[in-house]
């Protein structure tokens, strides 16, 4: 039996009790399609919790991400009541089986720790749990497919990067896993064992900040890639854009001090934000 957490159904109260910074940026939404970002939300929070809860049995955990796979693809048994409500928002945005299976995928390579050798191994790895979920999401806001693809892409990496930049610590002590590149690592002089040391000096510094250069290319690439018919329909992504942007620069003129605290942006920050797309979208 899984957990009452995976069995939970009720996408809004999973997305309530969340509070991240997505389940934030919802709220600007019309009602329509904030209604089918939190289903989506809420199958990203259980697909994730599953691969993530160290507390539930590896084989358990492995069964949930399969059931969720296999009914994705071929039907499922007997449907959740999330898992009718994401059948039928899949159907209202015409959303790719091949995403959101793409998004379990990506989640189940977390069920035992790995290296990535270089950028692009760990890209494949945040296009499935990032840039797939940006394919979905822009599609329930309501983004042009194809033209506004390439800013999903660009934005999931970005936004990936920065997560584990700011999860070094916390991602180490879970499982020990290690999302930087071997070859990245290296590149420094750092091993795995200055990592569980929380080494934190000029190497240290270096590779992050090297990171941090990666993660700004990606957001300069998102902000270049997004056409104008879009901005109005993606409004919720920028905010999340400008949160998560933000969220580095935080780290980088902090040192990058991720081995002591879980940098986060003041729900008054945040707010600000928020009130300036709204402002925009109110003014056109």
């Amino acid at each position: 039996m899984l957990s009452a957490l995976f069995r939970m159904s009720d996408a809004a109260e999973i997305t309530r009790q969340a509070k991240s910074n997505l389940a934030f940026a919802l709220h600007i939404l019309p009602k329509d399609r904030r209604d089918d970002a939190v289903i989506f939300y809420a199958f990203c929070r259980v697909i994730d919790d599953l691969a993530d809860d160290l507390d539930v049995p590896l084989e358990e955990r492995e069964r949930g991400l399969k059931a969720w796979h296999d009914g994705l693809e071929q039907g499922f048994p007997d449907p959740d009541p999330l898992q009718k409500d994401l059948l039928a928002m899949q159907k209202r945005r015409e959303i790719p089986t091949e995403l959101l299976v793409a998004i379990i995928d990506g989640c189940r390579m977390d069920l035992r720790p790995q290296r990535f050798e270089t950028w692009e191994d760990l890209s494949e790895y945040t296009w499935k749990v990032a840039c797939a979920v940006g394919l979905v999401a822009m599609r329930i806001f309501g983004g042009e497919v194809p033209g506004c693809e390439k800013y999903a892409i660009a934005l999931g990496h970005a936004l990936q990067i920065t997560n584990i930049l700011r999860d070094v610590r916390e991602d180490f002590e879970n499982g020990e896993r290690i999302y930087l590149p071997v070859a990245d690592l290296e590149k420094f002089g750092l091993s795995e064992e200055d990592l569980a040391n929380k080494v934190h000096d000029d190497r240290f510094s270096a590779l992050m900040s090297f990171e941090a250069d990666r993660a700004e290319a990606y957001y300069k690439e998102a902000r270049e890639s997004l056409q104008d018919v879009d901005r109005k329909a993606m409004v919720a992504a920028e905010i999340m854009r400008e949160i998560y942007h933000a969220l580095l620069g935080k780290m980088r003129k902090d040192g990058f001090r991720v081995h002591d605290q879980r940098y986060s942006l003041s729900k008054a920050r945040k707010m600000a934000i928020f009130s300036k797309h709204l402002m925009k979208r109110g003014a056109k």
